[in-house]
């Protein structure tokens, strides 16, 4: 465990542990860089910690962490309020000066952050409480780089400097309040590929590996550790190891700053004290830990370090948990020896909020509170007004941090020469993301596909829905003859043959609503690229949409007689695949944009329905509308419906309608054959031509060509449908790009 160093302790080793960060030489830094974690070797039963030297003349040394000293000040956010309109905002009012209470008779913004300010340090949790609405998770968020550039006054300071928001995502983790796993991964699979995403690339597999396994240790889940995670449909793990999980997922690469929203959240007593128990282990390690809380109980309370009230956005109490009784026994309200403090304090600040006056005279006390205390010295502050090693940049901090066994997402220490001799500068390489563009595909293919080969009954549903559809036609177009009936048949089963496909993908539709929440906490703090997940998830939906494809042509081609040989019969399994690709990434692309599945359901229907009508196969090209035409190219079966056609009637050389099958589809059709010869051989003398009944008078072409199908030939009409499943995937990038910045604004 790390000797935590109060910032304002002056010990005789100061200078000698400050050059050792500062100026070390390239043999004593390349040994300090192996120190990856304080990890146990479990798998192999040595006690050794993976980090520890193989020269061990200086462990003092390798057993301090940096310290690390968070302060913010003055932090105040407000929003903006809907004016909810009503009957009286239609009457006429008297003027007055302020227009907007012309508008709403009240302000219309909120202050959810009322210059709130605090400091906490490494080894410590500071633990935020109040009751709902009172700010808590808007403060965790603000502290966290969670509200949007601008809406936020104040500062948040580490060791004295301004966190910038890329250095804040490498060192820091956020746990929401939800937890957010994959139900069929178990609790080892979810943690081995956390490590694959935040931990430094040049860690080996096997240090990973290592450190996931230390993990559970000290999360407490080893019984837990083969279980999936679970869901409504399959068991798993229970509620505080799902919570344990959560929090290890953000904290395998060790970070400095780790915040919490309510991590407690429906957990019993129990359950809530391993949880925080295991939160001040991590806080002991050298990390930063600040948590919202609801209600702690006294075994919990006795694990925290800071506390801050709050109550409608402003600070009620700012201090240690030892210091409430006499903080309310100075206000006029002592605690019962008996009674839990903080439940005491949340309920009395309820009964003030109600109050006629509010919370404002506790506010108040506060300020003055605080200003006493600090007159009596009774807490000193935890930095002095510089850096806690005045020499020693944040940066540098980090990187001595790293040197020292954090981890930290993709950060390396390196050293730089200067001066001379071999005196060098420990300094920190921090990239964006911690693995390359092709790992992190790699990655999330292998995560997502393991994910879904455990749920066969997903993909079993689907196979099922297409063989059943293609059952059905292929028994209600039953081998389709040439006649002009067949041919009318053929355009009806193209119609909806092709329209299945992309109803059938709608079934993708909750994939990503599912994974919606994950993807937002772990590309939050660049766990991986945006481009990664779009490229992955189409990779991993590929596959299926080959063997849908398959089951599909084979299932409807020779059942219905359709023609074309090997060629058409490759290309026809094309075109579905396109269909397939097609309609999966329209439907990817309106899961970004929908919040529920509901409503993705409704909207992918309707739109489909629109598309299918204006496909061309229910009105022709020539006969739609000018004010509707758009919707006819744009229209996703347009294309493929087009494609077989042109796959199917391409054949110049084939005969549809010869002689008296001129008067099919006519009420004339129901004439005997000796009347239609005699209708024929009177239409032939009109015509000064000879028309037998053997004569061929529509081909392939006359049918496209009455069918509309003349601009496009059917492999341009396959590229077009390909050409739209990607421009489908690019705009499911640009949602997620800028849909998921996760920030409040």
């Amino acid at each position: 465990m790390a000797r935590i160093v109060a910032a304002d302790e002056s010990p005789p080793f100061y200078s000698a542990e400050l050059n050792s960060i500062t100026s070390v030489s390239d043999s004593t830094l390349g040994q300090l860089l192996k120190n990856v974690s304080d990890v146990r070797k479990v798998s192999i039963g040595d006690e050794t910690p993976v980090h520890e030297s193989l020269n061990r003349e200086d462990d003092y040394d390798l057993d301090r962490t940096v310290p690390f000293v968070l302060t913010f000040d003055n932090l105040t956010y407000n929003v903006s309020v809907r004016r909810k309109l009503n009957f009286r905002d239609l009457i006429p009012r008297r003027k007055t000066e302020d227009p907007e209470l012309a508008l709403t008779g009240r302000p219309n913004t909120k202050t959810l952050l009322n210059n709130i300010s605090g400091e906490t340090r490494d080894g410590e949790i500071m633990a935020v409480l109040g009751a709902s609405g009172s700010g808590k998770s808007t403060l965790i968020d603000a502290l966290a780089n969670r509200i949007a550039k601008g809406s936020l006054k104040g500062t948040v300071k580490l060791n004295g400097e301004t966190l910038q928001s890329r250095m804040l995502k490498v060192i820091s983790a956020y746990v929401m309040q939800d937890d957010l796993l994959f139900p069929m991964l178990t609790v080892e699979e979810t943690l081995m590929f956390a490590a694959d995403f935040r931990l430094p690339r040049s860690l080996p597999k096997s240090k990973k590996k290592l450190r996931v396994q230390a993990l559970i240790d000290q999360l407490g889940i080893r019984n837990a550790a083969k279980t999936i995670i679970g869901d409504e449909g399959h068991r798993g793990i229970s509620g505080g190891e799902r919570r344990r999980v959560s929090i290890g997922i953000d904290i395998i690469h060790d970070p400095i700053l780790l915040f919490l929203d309510e991590p407690t959240s429906g957990l019993d007593s129990t359950s809530a004290f391993m949880v925080v128990k295991v939160l001040k282990r991590i806080a002991q390690s050298g990390s930063i830990v600040i948590m919202s809380i609801h209600q702690p109980s006294h075994r919990v309370l006795g694990l925290l370090d800071r506390l801050i009230f709050l109550s409608r956005g402003h600070t009620v109490y700012s201090g240690s948990p030892a210091s409430l009784p006499r903080f309310f026994a100075e206000f006029g309200n002592p605690i019962p020896e008996n009674e839990n403090r903080t439940e005491f304090a949340l309920d009395l600040i309820r009964e003030l909020e109600v109050s006629a006056g509010g919370t404002r005279g506790l506010v108040e006390f506060n300020k003055k509170w605080q200003e006493m205390k600090k007159e009596n010295n009774r807490q000193p502050p935890l930095t002095p007004p510089a850096s806690p090693y005045p020499n020693l940049t944040l940066k540098e901090a980090i990187a001595a941090s790293i040197s020292r066994g954090k981890l930290v997402s993709g950060g390396e220490s390196a050293a730089i020469p200067h001066g001379g001799g071999n005196a060098t500068t420990t300094t920190l390489s921090v990239p964006a993301f911690a693995n390359p563009f092709w790992i992190e595909i790699k990655t999330l293919t292998k995560r997502s596909m393991l994910n879904s080969r455990r749920q066969p009954e997903q993909f079993g549903m689907r196979v099922a829905s297409v063989v059943i559809t293609g059952f059905i036609l292929a028994t209600v177009f039953w081998r389709l003859d040439n006649s002009p009936k067949g041919v009318q048949e053929r355009l009806g089963f193209f119609a909806f043959a092709m329209s299945t496909m992309f109803y059938t993908c709608a079934e993708a539709l909750p994939v990503f609503l599912q994974e919606r929440y994950i993807f937002m906490r772990e590309t939050a703090y660049n766990a991986y690229r945006r481009s990664s997940y779009v490229l992955s998830h189409a990779i991993v939906s590929f596959p299926s949409l080959i063997f849908l494809s398959l089951a599909f042509a084979a299932t409807t081609f020779w059942a219905v007689g359709l023609d074309g040989g090997p060629m058409g019969l490759l290309f026809y399994c094309l075109i579905i695949l396109a269909s397939f690709w097609s309609g999966s990434s329209f439907v990817t692309f309106i899961s970004a944009i929908v919040p529920d599945v509901m409503l993705g359901f409704t909207i992918v229907v309707a739109i489909l329905a629109y598309f299918l009508l204006f496909s061309g196969f229910f009105i022709n090209r020539n006969r739609i509308p000018d004010y509707w035409i758009w919707f006819h190219y744009i229209s996703l079966v347009k294309y493929p419906y087009e494609a077989v056609l042109q796959n199917e009637f391409s054949d110049a050389t084939k005969c549809f309608v010869r002689g008296v099958q001129i008067f099919d589809n006519t009420p004339l059709g129901e004439l005997p054959e000796v009347m239609k010869l005699r209708l024929l051989d009177t239409v032939s003398r009109s015509l000064g031509t000879t028309i037998s009944s053997s004569t061929c008078l529509t081909t392939g072409d006359d049918i496209l060509r009455l069918q509309g199908v003349t601009q496009l030939s059917k492999w341009n009409c396959l590229f077009v449908t390909v050409a739209f499943g990607f421009f489908f995937r690019i705009l499911f990038y640009f949602c997620l790009l800028l849909g998921s910045k996760n920030k409040r604004r």
